[in-house]
C-alpha cells in the first residue's frame, strides 16, 4: 500500500486498516513461530503500512 493511498482515507477507514494490519501482524508472527511462514520479509512490508498509517493519523491531528 502506497502513501498516497494512505493519505487519502478518512479517518475512521484508517482506524479499520491499522487494526487489520495489527492483526495481520500478530497473525504473521504466529506463523514464524510455528515456522509456516516461508516469505520471512512480508513481516516488514507490514510494519511499514502501520508506521504509514500511523503517521498520517498524527497529522490529521
Amino acid at each position: 500500500m502506497d502513501f498516497s493511498e494512505i493519505k487519502n482515507k478518512s479517518k475512521k477507514e484508517l482506524q479499520a486498516l491499522l487494526t487489520e494490519q495489527k492483526n495481520e501482524l500478530r497473525q504473521l508472527r504466529f506463523k514464524i513461530q510455528s515456522q509456516q511462514l516461508k516469505q520471512v520479509n512480508k513481516i516488514k512490508i507490514v510494519k511499514k503500512i502501520i508506521a504509514r498509517i500511523n503517521t498520517v493519523l498524527t497529522k490529521a491531528i
